[in-house]
């Protein structure tokens, strides 16, 4: 399994966001090409070692890493990837990182 995280940091109107990723973004997130499971964690977030607290960690799950490259090269995934602008405008505002899973 692969993995896509996206940390999003305090928003400047906290409702307007949540309205918007609730109504909006999971729904067509949702849709992405080879999506197998959809996860958010929302308050409280508790960052370790002198990291700002996020104020919301999305995680996206798919099969492999070639799964969420082919699901961002669709036209759902740039729809997606557009519309994040619209929560985080700024990319200092966001944190995505890509992970395979591996059992130790």
């Amino acid at each position: 399994m692969a993995r896509m995280l996206v940390i999003y940091k305090a928003p400047a109107d906290p409702a307007a966001f949540d309205k918007h990723y609730f109504d909006v973004h999971i729904p067509l997130a949702k849709q992405l090409p080879g999506l197998k499971r959809y996860e958010i964690s929302k308050g409280p977030i508790v960052a370790l070692a002198g990291a700002d607290s996020p104020y919301l960690i999305g995680t996206l799950h798919f099969e492999s890493m070639d799964a969420i490259k082919a699901a961002f090269a669709s036209e759902c995934g740039q729809a997606c990837a557009a519309d994040r602008r619209i929560l985080a405008p700024n990319d200092e505002d966001v944190q995505m990182f890509l992970f395979e899973d591996q059992s130790t």
